[in-house]
């Protein structure tokens, strides 16, 4: 099982360039040890929400560790975060307020 949270806040918010994102910490990153996934404002963190199962090359644990992250990370941008578990991102729709599929 992953580990404790990694990730940090930052003082970069908002777009990032390509030359910004190089220079974030790991630990500004959902996953950090590969670096994508930055969680640098609300809309990257919703980003990552909504599209966690397009992640490509990480292993279970990783996912678990990045769930973590973006947990903490929702908090603190103050992003609503129904989801308890790692396999339950990027399943359903994730806007406040956005009909739930009621299947």
């Amino acid at each position: 099982m992953a580990g404790n949270a990694t990730w940090r806040p930052r003082d970069t918010h908002g777009k990032l360039s390509e030359a910004k994102e190089r220079n974030l910490p790991d630990s500004a990153f959902a996953f950090p040890k590969q670096r994508k996934g930055p969680l640098t404002g609300a809309a990257y963190v919703r980003d990552a929400i909504a599209h966690f199962g397009e992640f490509n090359g990480v292993s279970d644990e990783d996912r678990g560790l990045a769930f973590k992250n973006i947990r903490k990370a929702a908090e603190h941008y103050h992003v609503e975060m129904t989801e308890t578990d790692w396999r339950q991102l990027g399943t359903r729709p994730h806007k406040p307020g956005y009909p739930r599929d009621s299947r």
